[in-house]
């Protein structure tokens, strides 16, 4: 009983190592196509950038307006008002304004693709096998 579970085990094992070994094959290989696909790489460049951007927008909004009322009511104490702009843009725009960006357009996209790899799992489009197929075009 026990050589069988171990049997199923190995050759469990040796099929999830074969399509590894297939997935690696494929992206190495599809390195040195110099094929575009333009419908699908405009389709990303807009759902990943246009539809993050009021995202972004709103993120960077909220946080300049208390950056700036928190910079306001300290340096307000030391008579050292009319500081308040240089210090809130130069913060904004080099430090905080990059990283705002980045964490919300990885977590908005993140979450979005997720969504619609799940959709997909749910509605029976793509099994485990299926799922690197899908980036070059459709399966089914």
């Amino acid at each position: 009983m026990s050589s069988l579970f171990a049997k199923k085990r190995v050759t469990g094992a040796l099929a999830e190592l074969g399509g590894l070994t297939l997935l690696a094959k494929e992206a190495a290989s599809s390195l040195f196509k110099w094929r575009v696909a333009w419908r699908d790489l405009l389709y990303q460049i807009f759902s990943i950038g246009v539809k993050s951007q009021s995202v972004v927008l709103i993120t960077g909004a909220f946080t300049g307006m208390v950056l700036a009322a928190q910079t306001y009511l300290q340096f307000h104490k030391f008579k050292m008002d009319t500081a308040t702009l240089a210090v809130v843009s130069v913060a904004m725009c080099s430090e905080l304004g990059p990283v705002l960006t980045a964490l919300m357009v990885a977590g908005r996209v993140g979450a979005a693709i997720a969504a619609e790899i799940g959709t997909m799992r749910v509605t029976e489009q793509i099994d485990c096998s299926a799922l690197t197929r899908r980036i070059r075009g459709p399966t089914c």
